[in-house]
Formats: C-alpha cells, sequence, structure tokens
C-alpha cells in the first residue's frame, strides 16, 4: 500500500502549532511511512518550529486583518488570491490525501484550496467559539474535531467528534514531580505557591496585578513562580532586581514547564484552549484571566465553559489589577473550593486527542484518496 500523503496547515501562536505538530506525531506513530507536509504564514513562528520538530514546511504569503490600520489591509484581497493560487499548486504537486487545518491564517486558503479540488478536509477547532474562516469552511468538513460542547451551533452535528485538544505530553506529566519541581525552582516545598503564566510573550495585566500586591503575597509568606513572558521581563527585573525576594521566582520563559505546574498549588492564566487543555489533565485551582485582545473573544467563552462546571474561577481583564491576586490567595486558603476546582477540571480533561484526531485522518484517507 502506498503511504498516506496529508498537508497540516494552520499556526501564528504556539496555541496552533503545538497541537499541530502532535497530530504529526500521532501519524507518524501509527503509520511511520506517512508523509507529511506543513503549510505556515511566512514570517510566523511557525516556519522556524516545525523544522525544529522534525517536519517540512511551506510557508504562504497571508496575514490577518490589521485592526485600525486601513493601509495594510490594502494588499489583503491580492496576498489572499495569491495564497489560494499557491495553496491549489502544493496541493497539485503533493497529491495530499488528506488536508488538516488547525487554525491560523494558512489554513483557509489550503481547506479552501482542498475544497476545490475535492480532497477529504478535516478541521481541528480549538475554541469554543468557532473562528469565521472555521465556520465557513466547516460545513464543507469532511470532520470537525472540537474540545467544547455545543459546537453544533457552528458545524453540522453529523461530522462533529469530541476529541479536546493536543497536548505536549511531557508539559503535563507532573506526578509525584511537586518536590523536584519546588527544588529546581529554588523554592520551598513546604510553603504555599502561586504560578502565573502569561504565555511565551507574557501578560501584561497578570504582570501588573502581581507586580501591584506583592506586599500582600509577601505578608502571607506565599511563594510566586512568576513567568513574565519575553515582553515585559526586562522592565519588571530593572524595577525589582533578579534576585527580589527568595519566595518569589522571576522568569522571562519556563522551560520545564511540568515542573512549574507540579510545584504550584494554585495557577493563574490567560485561557487559550491548549492551555486549557494542559490545565484540566494536571487538575490544579486554576484562575483564567481571559485576554480581551484575541479575536471573536475566544479566552472568555473558553473560561465560561469551565466556569459552568465549576471547574475554574473567572477573573475579567479589567478587574484583574485589584482582585486577582486577593481572589488567589482566598483560594489557597479555602482547602474545600480548591479541591471542588481540582476535581471538576479533572473531569474535563480529554488526554487522547492526537491519537484520536490522528486516526480519523487515517480514515479518511482510506475514503479519500487522489482524486
Amino acid at each position: 500500500m502506498k503511504p498516506t500523503r496529508v498537508i497540516i496547515s494552520g499556526g501564528g501562536t504556539g496555541g496552533h502549532i503545538f497541537p499541530a505538530i502532535s497530530i504529526a506525531n500521532a501519524l507518524k506513530r501509527m503509520e511511520p511511512e506517512c508523509e507529511i507536509l506543513f503549510v505556515g504564514a511566512t514570517g510566523r513562528m511557525e516556519m522556524e518550529k516545525v523544522p525544529a520538530a522534525g517536519y517540512k514546511i511551506v510557508g504562504l504569503n497571508i496575514s490577518g486583518i490589521q485592526r485600525g490600520s486601513i493601509i495594510k489591509n490594502l494588499g489583503l484581497p491580492f496576498k489572499l488570491l495569491g495564497s489560494v493560487r499557491k495553496a491549489m499548486q502544493l496541493i497539485s504537486e503533493f497529491k495530499p490525501d488528506v488536508v488538516v487545518g488547525v487554525g491560523g491564517y494558512a489554513s483557509g486558503p489550503i481547506l479552501y484550496a482542498a475544497s476545490l479540488k475535492n480532497i477529504p478536509y478535516l478541521i481541528q477547532e480549538q475554541n469554543s467559539y468557532a473562528g469565521i474562516t472555521n465556520k465557513w469552511l466547516g460545513k464543507k468538513a469532511a470532520k470537525v474535531c472540537v474540545a467544547f460542547d455545543n459546537m453544533d451551533q457552528f458545524f453540522p452535528a453529523a461530522n462533529i467528534l469530541k476529541t479536546g485538544n493536543p497536548v505536549r505530553k511531557d508539559v503535563v506529566d507532573i506526578l509525584n514531580k511537586h518536590h523536584a519541581g519546588a527544588e529546581l525552582l529554588k523554592l520551598d516545598p513546604l510553603k504555599k505557591t502561586i504560578l502565573v503564566t502569561g504565555g511565551s510573550l507574557g501578560a501584561g495585566t497578570l504582570n501588573k496585578s502581581i507586580e501591584k500586591h506583592l506586599p500582600e503575597i509577601l505578608k502571607e509568606d506565599v511563594q510566586v513562580i512568576w513567568q513574565t513572558g519575553k515582553f515585559y521581563y526586562k522592565g519588571i527585573v530593572e524595577r525589582l532586581g533578579l534576585n527580589f525576594h527568595p519566595n518569589v521566582r522571576i522568569l522571562e520563559f519556563l522551560n520545564k514547564m511540568d515542573m512549574a505546574y507540579a510545584a504550584a498549588d494554585v495557577i493563574i492564566s490567560r485561557a487559550g484552549a491548549g492551555t486549557i487543555a494542559e490545565l484540566c489533565l494536571i487538575k490544579k485551582p486554576v484562575i483564567l484571566v481571559p485576554s480581551p485582545n484575541v479575536a471573536e473573544d475566544h479566552q472568555t467563552k473558553n473560561a465560561l465553559a469551565l466556569v459552568k462546571n465549576n471547574a475554574a474561577l473567572l477573573i475579567a481583564d479589567r478587574s484583574a489589577e485589584d482582585t486577582l491576586v486577593p481572589e488567589a490567595l482566598a483560594l489557597l486558603k479555602d482547602k474545600d473550593r480548591s479541591k471542588v476546582f481540582s476535581e471538576n477540571i479533572g473531569q474535563m480533561a480529554l488526554p487522547d486527542a492526537d491519537n484520536l484526531i490522528a486516526q480519523q485522518v487515517l480514515n479518511l484517507a482510506g475514503k479519500g484518496g487522489h482524486k
């Protein structure tokens, strides 16, 4: 039998890239001969991360709508046409059996090209609220793999499969690592610890909230693992000093996320779909502060899906500076509430997403074939 050929498209953020790579890895485990080509957006982080994971990637010259800049948007229709043309050419040359879209700028043109060429395609919708492109392309998708309930408001119910979002397995492997995590981060494993993470770039609101309330945190003798992100690290270290206090660990980026998760008693985070998938598997009390700067307010809708199940606390970005740290300190003291959050978030975990999605891709390849 000929090896299955798959194009995986999308990217723009780690939230799209890591699931895409997880799906590719699962396909390779199931069918080692499987041939995979990634399609991303030139200049975006996938062009670096995907080759680092061992896969070939081709870039499309595509970008999103620039809010607040009419001039920058004038070239969009031409970029879009050019990208669709290049996507058609890629499909003709690579001859995929199936195309997979994980979201991000490059996903639209390649899925559209697949639909024109009658190649079956699968959409992996990570959020609880589908974006415009996925809603439109979802009508003709052979399968739509989702992570949340009630997605039939966006996609044909018959084609939906609830798989969850693929996560990086090493990141969620925290069993029996609490002491080791605290030791690695030079913290006391017996003191209560808050982990604050705003993603690789960081989150201004989370950083301001922590900085403003450091006196209360220290007064309670609580420890903080404070991942500031690339944009904010330098300024915070200049203001506070790198070794501000033994209870406060200021870090630009967490290379060993599993150790930080393991060392924490309460986690404060943005509400990206990929992060939520990890937090469900980690089963710790979580406070979500959705980013207000994402399309269609995805993060608030993702967070509300957890709040509805009494599985997390949601604090709006606009009120976080005043209320986030007091709420976190209260949650650390409230054992019963912490236990309920931990149990309920754990019940929402879907640990096998990468394998389930990869299996769907191979099933479609069996039906699809070259046209």
